[in-house]
């Protein structure tokens, strides 16, 4: 059993796909591991072994044992990746603003920081039932992302 299932029932643990396509994510990204590539790699049939790959590089990235340090500081890497790829166009606002809500700011108790995006996912969820053009909201997601990154490289330049 991966070490990160530990804490988890069995209906909360990823699939094995899952494990395969955040590998896949995790290379798009540049993020270096050397098992990393494996994971990534693995045909439909392998995916059994994804569980065990998927811990080997949690651990080459030094996020194993699993801290709740460890765990709030790959949210904020998860938070800062998917701004990036909604301001670069290659994640939908409308998905990019849901995953930040529901992954990261949810788990991190609702930074400040995250606010604006995450007051653009709610309203997100409540326009769900009656889809208008999208493309406003999908422009405010956008800015607010650019600002989250803005101030996060602020705040970083002065470490």
């Amino acid at each position: 059993m991966a070490a990160a299932d530990l804490t988890m029932e069995p209906w909360q643990r990823p699939s094995d796909a899952y494990l395969v396509q955040l590998g896949l994510d995790a290379l798009m990204a540049d993020i270096e591991a050397p098992s990393l590539p494996l994971l990534a790699g693995l045909a439909r049939g392998e995916y059994p072994q994804a569980r065990e790959l998927f811990d080997l590089v949690l651990e080459e990235l030094g996020l194993l044992p699993l801290t709740s340090e460890g765990l709030a500081k790959a949210r904020w890497t998860a938070a800062r990746w998917w701004a990036g790829q909604i301001v670069a166009r290659q994640l939908d606002p409308i998905h990019g603003a849901k995953l930040i809500f529901e992954e990261a700011a949810a788990e991190l108790d609702y930074p400040d920081v995250l606010q604006p995006i995450v007051e653009l996912a709610r309203a997100i969820y409540l326009l769900n039932d009656q889809p208008p053009d999208q493309q406003p909201i999908r422009d405010q997601v956008t800015s607010a992302a650019r600002d989250f990154l803005a101030t996060e490289a602020h705040q970083n330049h002065g470490l």
